[in-house]
């Protein structure tokens, strides 16, 4: 088995597993290394089984690749792989062909562009956007407007490489406190997926947080409204309260103004909380199911946003990303 392959596909299942993403991140980084290996140099290695004399090579990544050149599925492989649950959605999760909140290490995730991809093409997606964060959130290394024209010409090589797989352009762009977005309207214009979300200021008062996510919905950039109470219920970041805001109106501006209410499936999120999502279904709202993974093995967490999905009684024809590209496409530039 290829030692690169192996480490990666280690990655992948701790990031599913939710291990603590700085020690899934030494695999990630050992399989950097080997890759820029030569041939001669891995025989060498391999022979002498010298893998720890590489620098960033540890024990336990040492016998990963150790097992691997010698032919054999590495044992961690073998017991992650047999750990791994269902993370539930059923025929839902089936019906979902693709995420439209995903991050790369362009912003604050773990991987390139091009391994998230890879990923998701083998998940079976037909279509995933690309949403890393916008200028004003730097503890997220936010994109630049010419930063995120690079990214657009990145995209743009590899496209032909995902093929049937469609890559589509987005941001996550900051709901500031006037309610504006950060980033340029021309450069909003030009993606195919806007997600617009509060990240700071997230304890101020009700009324003024209902003004401030009715102008985002209401922008006609906006397609999406992630993470609209900001919780955490769980994690390393530790619990963080709802956002107050009067969600009858948020919501129903998001009907009128074509903004998909977004089912966050992040274990730590849970959001919107249960009565809120059926508040938004109430009132007639459209849903997207993305995962807002910062790193491949979460790709895989649609599964319990899809779970949520179902126990809230959304039908599938709501939820815009079991839609085909052409339709998505067609709904967010109607916006």
């Amino acid at each position: 088995m290829d030692p690169v392959t192996a480490l990666w596909q280690i990655a992948y299942y701790k990031d599913r597993s939710r291990h603590d993403p700085r020690r899934v991140m030494a695999y990630r980084n050992a399989a950097d290394i080997i890759e820029g290996l030569d041939d001669a140099a891995r025989e060498r290695h391999g022979q002498a089984n010298s893998w720890q004399t590489l620098p960033g090579i540890g024990p336990k990544t040492a016998k990963v690749i150790d097992q691997a050149w010698s032919g054999r599925e590495p044992d961690l492989l073998i017991e992650l792989r047999s750990a791994a649950q269902d993370l539930g959605g059923g025929d839902l999760r089936a019906a979902l062909r693709g995420d439209l909140h995903l991050h790369s290490n362009w912003s604050d995730g773990s991987a390139p562009i091009d391994e998230m991809m890879t990923t998701a093409a083998a998940l079976g997606h037909e279509y995933c956007a690309l949403t890393d964060h916008s200028p004003r959130l730097t503890i997220a290394n936010g994109l630049s407007p010419e930063r995120l024209r690079a990214q657009l010409d990145v995209i743009d090589r590899l496209r032909d490489d995902f093929a049937p797989m469609r890559i589509l352009t987005g941001i996550e762009v900051d709901i500031l406190e006037d309610g504006s977005l950060d980033q340029e309207p021309e450069l909003l214009e030009r993606l195919d997926v806007v997600v617009a979300s509060v990240h700071s200021k997230l304890s101020m008062d009700a009324p003024a947080m209902t003004r401030r996510m009715v102008r985002a919905v209401s922008n006609p950039h906006a397609d999406v409204l992630g993470h609209c109470t900001g919780r955490l219920v769980s994690g390393n970041r530790g619990i963080r309260p709802e956002s107050k805001f009067d969600a009858e109106t948020v919501f129903a501006a998001c009907r009128d103004h074509g903004t998909a209410v977004e089912i966050n499936s992040r274990p730590e999120r849970r959001d919107p909380p249960t009565r809120l999502l059926k508040l938004a279904l109430e009132i007639g709202c459209v849903f997207s199911i993305d995962t807002d993974a910062h790193a491949p093995g979460q790709l895989d967490f649609l599964g319990y946003g899809a779970q949520r999905a179902l126990d809230a009684g959304v039908p599938t024809e709501r939820i815009v990303n079991t839609w085909p590209a052409d339709d998505l496409l067609e709904w967010t530039r109607s916006n």
